[in-house]
């Protein structure tokens, strides 16, 4: 059999059925079978890879972070957050701006959801922003940038699914990895909103008052216990990845319905039903892109990319510039899970073989999809903004131009400064 034509009726194949409209899971799956027949590998083959799979341990966790965080931004937080973030920052010059950015710190260390954050902190922040005189546009592009922070920061079901399509790479270190990396993208854009804060004028909060943050810590202690129990317990070795994600939706379950009571147990039905539409969608992706990613990795496909790169430059520098900027044109047409099971296992060992780590193109890799989610035509936090703001696409598409600037500052650091994301794996596990 021709590789070369297998290798075409894969990718053309693939590329050919995602401009006709097809389903992005159903395109994999389609054009993996195809590749199969034409090669004639046996069917059952490619079905028992997809099983092994599934039967990865690893790959439980999924659901449980995506129950935990569906439970703790159901159950009233964000207005707990919000409060605590006002009471630490608020007091500075464009103070709500801050509160915007340390808010989607917390929410995203517990919900590891963009689109959740967005959607929940937005509908308060937003409002409450443009009453204190911040511009519209502005206040939706802070929330939306600063909600990527939720994909980075454990617990991150996205660099769950990464470390089961990598192999290999630890989701605890992965974890480890992203943290930084997520404090400094609300670092960044912090001293971004400083800047036109000065620049605009805009307002100041109140006077910082201890005891007023002492009290709103009291409030919003419950909900940040989500964030100790995942990072503590995977940091000291207490539990598995997975076996936190668990413990992660137990703690959920009870904080939501038993402490703080914002939402009667009648919800709870509506919630699972949110879990499950969610994790159908990513367990049908995994499926069909096992399949696409053994028929890349058997035509050497990865192999033969490392090669075009290296016709193109030799300079490390340059070739990560070239994949960066592959990623963040996927990100604009692709949604985050498609984009991770697929270029995995084609960027990974090409990037192995310039020296860099697993855990550090797992965590550039993220942060490039989170980008993506902010950018059209298929950013599904851009669609959110607009949403709750009621901007059109088209106004937010160009008024978050200079944060998305800020956040490549970001990505650059990741990308080039390996001690960015992985400074806390070599500490805490060598």
């Amino acid at each position: 059999m021709n590789l070369t034509i297998a290798t075409w009726i894969l990718i053309g194949g693939f590329m050919t059925m995602v401009i006709a409209g097809f389903n992005i899971a159903y395109a994999l799956g389609i054009a993996a079978l195809l590749t199969a027949y034409y090669l004639h590998f046996p069917f059952m083959t490619v079905v028992n890879l997809i099983l092994v799979k599934f039967g990865s341990f690893s790959l439980l966790a999924v659901p449980f972070f995506i129950l935990a965080g569906e439970l703790m931004g159901s159950g009233g937080i964000s207005d707990r957050l919000i409060r605590l973030s006002k009471a630490l920052i608020g007091w500075m010059r464009g103070g709500l701006a801050m509160v915007n950015i340390v808010a989607s710190t917390f929410f995203g260390g517990i919900s590891g959801s963009a689109a959740a954050d967005t959607a929940s902190l937005g509908a308060i922040l937003i409002p409450m922003m443009v009453k204190e005189g911040y511009d519209k546009e502005f206040s939706t592009d802070i929330t939306m940038t600063s909600s990527v922070q939720g994909i980075l920061i454990p617990p991150s079901h996205n660099l769950v699914i990464y470390a089961v399509a990598a192999g290999g790479v630890s989701i605890a270190e992965l974890f480890m990895g992203g943290l930084i990396p997520g404090l400094l993208l609300g670092f960044v854009l912090a001293v971004y909103c400083y800047i036109v804060a000065i620049n605009r004028n805009y307002p100041k909060g109140d006077r910082f008052r201890l005891m007023v943050l002492l009290k709103e810590l009291k409030e919003s202690i419950w909900a940040l216990g989500t964030v100790l129990i995942v990072v503590g317990g995977v940091l000291f070795g207490v539990c598995t990845a997975t076996e936190a994600a668990a413990l992660a939706v137990v703690y959920a379950f009870c904080v939501t319905f038993f402490v703080y009571r914002d939402i009667p147990l009648s919800e709870f039905p509506n919630i699972l039903r949110k879990s499950i539409r969610t994790l159908s969608t990513v367990l049908i992706l995994t499926s069909c892109a096992t399949a696409f990613s053994f028929f890349i990795t058997y035509l050497q496909v990865p192999q033969k990319l490392t090669a075009m790169l290296l016709g193109i430059s030799s300079n490390k520098f340059i070739i990560l510039l070239i994949i960066n900027l592959i990623l963040l044109l996927l990100g604009c047409l692709m949604n985050t899970v498609s984009i991770i099971l697929i270029m995995t296992p084609i960027f990974l060992p090409i990037v192995e073989s310039l020296g860099m780590s697993g855990v550090q193109f797992g965590v550039m890799l993220i942060l490039n999809l989170g980008i993506g989610l902010i950018t059209p035509p298929v950013g599904n936090i851009l669609f959110i903004g607009s949403s709750v703001s009621g901007i059109p696409v088209e106004r937010l598409s160009r008024s978050v131009l200079p944060q998305l600037g800020v956040m490549f500052i970001a990505l650059m650091l990741v990308t080039y400064v390996p001690a960015v994301s992985m400074t806390l794996p070599h500490l805490l596990y060598g």
